[in-house]
Order: structure tokens, then C-alpha cells, then sequence
């Protein structure tokens, strides 16, 4: 049985979610399988048309992807629907990593999730003890709780020393979204 490991990428830089995906790719011309769970998102992000194609290159069963967000929010307060995805999304991020079909689950800005409470640090925490010792998880997002970084194997914080968007640059297609 080979060991896998818990890796979080967090902080306020950019790259968090990039990180994670450039492990996907290495996954998979490896041969390993790969879940991704994206939580929040729920928009067609330049990300999913590139991995909707690695999935028909690769076949289904070696690359999932699947969104749990209604859309971005961060600019309001999360509503019931929010919360009822995420927890939906939780699920099924669970039911991936436990399937046995994945070596590699990456649960995309699961700790936003936590953050804004669509999820609970309890459930985090049986999340992450329902774990197999194969399965290679990755968490992203900015605010880890100190009881995430304590338990991952692996930790790299994106700290932002300067950014363009402070300079009113918006988010550009490609690059950013």
C-alpha cells in the first residue's frame, strides 16, 4: 500500500488553487487518478473548459470534476442554498475519496467553505479522519484553521507582497479566471 498524504495551499497570495491543479496534472500523466471538488465555485472558470478536456483525453474515470458553489458570493452573505451546496459538495467529496477510484482529491477552497461556516470544522475534521491512508488529499483556499495546518503532512502559504488588482487591474480571462 503506498502512502498518501494531506496538503494544504493557503494564504492571501495568489496561486493557491493553480498549485493544486499543476499536482493534477502531474497526477495524471503519472497514470494516477484525480477527483476535484471545487467548492464556492460554480462558474465556468477557463480552469473547467481545460479540465472538461483533459477528462475526454483521459477518460472520466481517471479525472472528475465537480462544482458545489451557486456562483461567488464573497461579495454578500451566504444564503441557506450556499450552505445546503456545500454541505451536498462535502458529501460527495467524501463519497470520491472513499470510492477507492481516486489516488489524488483535491477539495478546492474548502477552507473558504469553512470560513463563511458552509461547513463546520467538525465536519471538516471528519472529513479528514475518514481519510485513507492511500488517498493523496489536497485543501485549498485562504484562512486554513490552525487545526488544518496542525494535522496536514504538507503546508505552503501564498503570501501577496504586491498585486495588481490593488492598482484596479480586474480579474483577467486566462490569467485569473
Amino acid at each position: 500500500m503506498k502512502q498518501g498524504y494531506v496538503q494544504v495551499y493557503t494564504g492571501n497570495g495568489k496561486g493557491k488553487t493553480t498549485a493544486a491543479l499543476g499536482l493534477c496534472m502531474r497526477a495524471l500523466g503519472a497514470g494516477l487518478s484525480v477527483y476535484i471538488g471545487q467548492f464556492i465555485k460554480g462558474m465556468r472558470y477557463s480552469e473547467i473548459i481545460t479540465l472538461e478536456k483533459l477528462s475526454s483525453i483521459f477518460g472520466s474515470e481517471k479525472l472528475k470534476v465537480e462544482q458545489y458553489g451557486r456562483g461567488c458570493f464573497i461579495w454578500r452573505t451566504p444564503e441557506p442554498a450556499d450552505i445546503a451546496a456545500a454541505q451536498e459538495g462535502l458529501k460527495k467529496a467524501t463519497q470520491a475519496m472513499l470510492s477507492g477510484n481516486y489516488d489524488l482529491v483535491i477539495v478546492d477552497e474548502i477552507n473558504i467553505a469553512l470560513y463563511y461556516n458552509l461547513i463546520s470544522e467538525k465536519d471538516l475534521n471528519q472529513f479528514l479522519d475518514s481519510r485513507p491512508l492511500e488517498v493523496e488529499l489536497v485543501l485549498t483556499g485562504r484562512y486554513a484553521p490552525a487545526s488544518l495546518i496542525a494535522r496536514a503532512d504538507l503546508v505552503t502559504e501564498m503570501c501577496e507582497i504586491h498585486h495588481y488588482y490593488t492598482k484596479g487591474v480586474e480579474a483577467r480571462e486566462g490569467i485569473e479566471r
